[in-house]
């Protein structure tokens, strides 16, 4: 099944992304919809604006001029952290996808979730080249490369539901992880797409590879290879062909840890590989395009986030920066990571302990605005985060998988990002795209210390959790770290409990100073009204209250 060309009518159409735009808040509204009514009618008011937006100061994109003539529809590009998309093979490294942990039907959930993000972007036809990370490395690989156009033939006539009812055939139980998330995103009308994964090898530090990188791309892959460094997983580097034009993408899964510095050795490591594999493909061509992606457990400013670590893998080694127009000189530096896009308070795909993150990169490079070749679409970078499907409504915060007394939901800690590229006819690398505001930023960013999470609640109204009508109805892990409004009697404290209709829940707040404030305000016996996250914690269900201002709703 060869994948639509570049240049086919089904992606022929100029539509501009926006992660927030319109198209997505028709996606918001129809998925919160259509995910949430069956089990909570009446519950949840139209999803609140999203959490991460492009700059309103930021001129629109048809304010910049490509350089040279475009050629061809615009393309989008994602790189999204799945984690831990396990098969069903029953060897697992993590305990937590053991067999008698995680059956085929968490995998299900998990596979149609990844589509369910990916589905609604570029309305409907979803992205042309995809950078996943945390595709299990396949615990029981065949002797042969995956052919996986056979595989998708072999079962074209098998949903990917009737695949994991149990029994599963041990045909199908053998197949590896991107198999399924192929014929997964085949389901919901995305692709066709070729798919390469990087090689893995037995860690010189002795340590087991529990994840690969996965790069599927409806272009055809010219070539693919691994750039491996000690006790790290392995860079996938890809070259599309886009027409008469390529584009190489290295997808990259780093070390984790981005705040540690022991981890940030390894993480060293990992740059120098893709450093010195960048620099010998720009000897060979200064102009070439090429996008560096995916999870690199680095915050963009690692730097000036963590001074103390000296040299960072992310910006002292592999260069990224947010001067754009400096890439230019035809020296260094030469990448441009495309967080600068945005506002440094909106620069989030991750969050730890109160604070946001940005593990997840775009790092382009100077090709990528030139009048030859793919070119980038000024201003398109933004942040995939849906209300209610993928994050949580009012703070944005990703909702992560979770496997609770046996029913998985969920979908990633990261937030996909994504950009949009096009590709202009000519040969000339000397003429430049015309920028609509430049990123200037470099080496610095107004924001050091990573942004707080906005955890207060502005406007509109939360669901009832008493309008669920049951105890069973609201203990799903379906409706984990949804934010309610709750109104029970308390009935206990160390641990603080309260009980909506049968069942006590616990109440906990990570904040010392709001959990003296919940005792205080709510004595045993009385009515308690506040605002709360569903949770589940050591075999208990509990609301989290994360603001002292959730105790006033």
């Amino acid at each position: 099944m060869e994948p639509t060309p570049w240049y086919g009518s089904d992606i022929g159409r100029d539509i501009p992304f926006h992660p927030m735009g319109d198209t997505m808040t028709r996606f918001r509204t129809l998925a919160a919809l259509l995910l949430w009514l069956p089990c909570c009618v009446g519950c949840f008011t139209k999803p609140a604006p999203p959490a991460v937006t492009k700059s309103p100061a930021k001129p629109a994109v048809s304010n910049s001029r490509p350089a040279g003539s475009v050629a061809g529809p615009e393309f989008m590009l994602v790189a999204y952290n799945v984690e831990n998309l396990f098969d069903v093979d029953g060897i697992s490294l993590f305990d937590d996808y053991a067999p008698e942990a995680y059956g085929p039907q968490h995998f299900l959930v998990k596979l149609r979730n990844v589509a369910t993000v990916l589905a609604p972007l570029q309305e409907g036809r979803g992205p042309e080249i995809i950078l996943f990370q945390e595709i299990e490395a396949d615990q029981s690989p065949g002797a042969a490369p995956v052919d996986y156009e056979g595989i998708l033939k072999t079962y074209a006539g098998m949903s990917l539901e009737a695949m994991l009812t149990e029994p599963v055939t041990p045909d199908i139980k053998d197949l590896p992880a991107q198999v399924f998330l192929l014929k997964a995103l085949a389901e919901a009308g995305l692709g066709p797409y070729h798919v390469t994964v990087s090689e893995y090898r037995p860690d010189p530090m002795g340590r087991s590879v529990a994840h690969v990188n996965a790069t599927f791309s409806r272009f055809p892959i010219a070539r693919a290879r691994t750039l491996q460094s000690a006790g790290a997983r392995g860079t996938l580097e890809v070259l599309h062909q886009i027409g008469p034009y390529q584009l190489t993408t290295f997808n990259c899964h780093w070390k984790s840890g981005a705040s540690n510095a022991q981890s940030e050795l390894i993480r060293l490591g990992n740059a120098k590989a893709v450093r010195d594999r960048l620099n010998d493909v720009l000897r060979a061509d200064p102009a070439a395009d090429i996008v560096l992606g995916g999870d690199f457990n680095s915050q963009y400013n690692q730097s000036q986030r963590y001074p103390g670590m000296g040299r960072t893998a992310i910006n002292s080694v592999l260069g990224s920066q947010g001067n754009e127009m400096a890439i230019r000189a035809g020296s260094k530096p030469d990448l441009y990571n495309l967080w600068y896009e945005l506002p440094p308070a909106t620069r989030r795909s991750d969050a730890y302990q109160g604070s946001w993150g940005t593990l997840m990169n775009l790092i382009i490079t100077r090709g990528l605005y030139d009048g030859r070749g793919v070119q980038y679409v000024d201003n398109s970078f933004g942040v995939v985060g849906i209300d209610h499907v993928n994050a949580q409504a009012i703070t944005g915060l990703p909702l992560r998988w979770r496997t609770i007394n046996g029913d998985g939901a969920g979908f990633s800690d990261h937030l996909p990002i994504a950009a949009r590229f096009r590709v202009v006819e000519g040969n000339d690398a000397s003429s430049f795209l015309t920028l609509a505001s430049a990123g200037k930023e470099g080496t610095s960013s107004a924001e050091t210390d990573g942004v707080k999470v906005d955890f207060r609640i502005r406007g509109g109204s939360l669901p009832k959790a008493t309008a669920l009508g049951s105890d069973e109805a609201i203990q799903k892990a379906s409706l984990v770290g949804q934010l309610f409004l709750v109104d029970a009697t308390v009935t206990g404290e160390r641990p603080f409990r309260i009980r909506l209709f049968r069942d006590d829940f616990k109440v906990w707040s990570f904040d010392e100073e709001v959990r003296k404030k919940i005792y205080k305000k709510f004595p045993v016996g009385s009515k308690a009204e506040f605002y709360g996250e569903l949770d589940f914690h050591d075999g208990m269900w509990q609301f989290l209250v994360h603001d002292a201002t959730w105790l006033d709703p």
